[in-house]
């Protein structure tokens, strides 16, 4: 059975995932179209920093996140003179740390599906005196289907595994906090082995669910028209 500690850091991991990924697709959806159609000679770089949290250490990216919005840095400062608070050790800061380190996972996935659909639709489109917001949704959209449900379920997977930027970032304060990775650990370091075993394992089926759903969808999206 899960405690009323560990069924609120399942709805903290659960909201702080889904309020990453919708964040994701609308931040990335412009980022990974320019991406995959502009010729700018520094595309590169950006395209190196976005896959940095693929090999990074999360707690270097947690560490630097930290500083960067405590009270002492740059923004947490910012905001401390502007009358509010530094984000540093909330919920917000949680989610900022999500949105850094599961950007690659929502990026990369709408990047290739942009690269894949080409400029002979959208030229089509245009031919018929579509406008852009109708081409996005009549044309783009739908062709790129797989892609966002790919990104989509990437970021929301990956955010839920998180530990070492929530923890550099947000700390382990239960209610506020406090996610259900940082709960497994709570839970081996006080030998609660029972406990850590129903978490690890939801994960566990939950991952498995997941990936399982993307090769599912992506199979079927080969051999089916959109």
């Amino acid at each position: 059975m899960l405690s009323e500690t560990d069924l609120i850091a399942l709805l903290t991991t659960l909201k702080l995932a889904g309020l990453t990924t919708l964040i994701l697709l609308v931040l990335g959806t412009p980022l990974a179209w320019w991406l995959a159609h502009s010729q700018c000679r520094f595309k590169v770089i950006i395209e190196a920093l976005i896959a940095l949290p693929l090999i990074l250490p999360p707690t270097v990216l947690g560490f630097y996140l930290l500083i960067t919005l405590g009270p002492n840095g740059p923004i947490g400062g910012l905001l401390e003179a502007l009358g509010g608070h530094a984000i540093a050790f909330t919920f917000a800061g949680l989610v900022v740390g999500s949105v850094f380190y599961s950007l690659p996972f929502v990026v990369q996935p709408l990047q290739n599906a942009f690269s894949n659909i080409g400029r002979r639709p959208l030229e089509v489109a245009a031919t018929l005196r579509a406008r852009p917001v109708d081409i996005f949704f009549s044309v783009i959209l739908p062709l790129a289907r797989p892609g966002y449900l790919t990104a989509a379920v990437l970021g929301f997977a990956h955010t839920v595994g998180e530990f070492g930027v929530v923890l550099m970032i947000g700390g382990n304060i239960p209610g506020e906090t406090q996610v259900l990775s940082i709960a497994i650990y709570d839970h081996v370091e006080a030998l609660e082995y029972g406990q850590a075993h129903v978490l690890s394992g939801g994960l566990l089926l939950l991952s498995f669910i997941l990936l399982l759903s993307i090769y599912t969808l992506n199979r079927r999206s080969r051999v089916m028209p959109l």
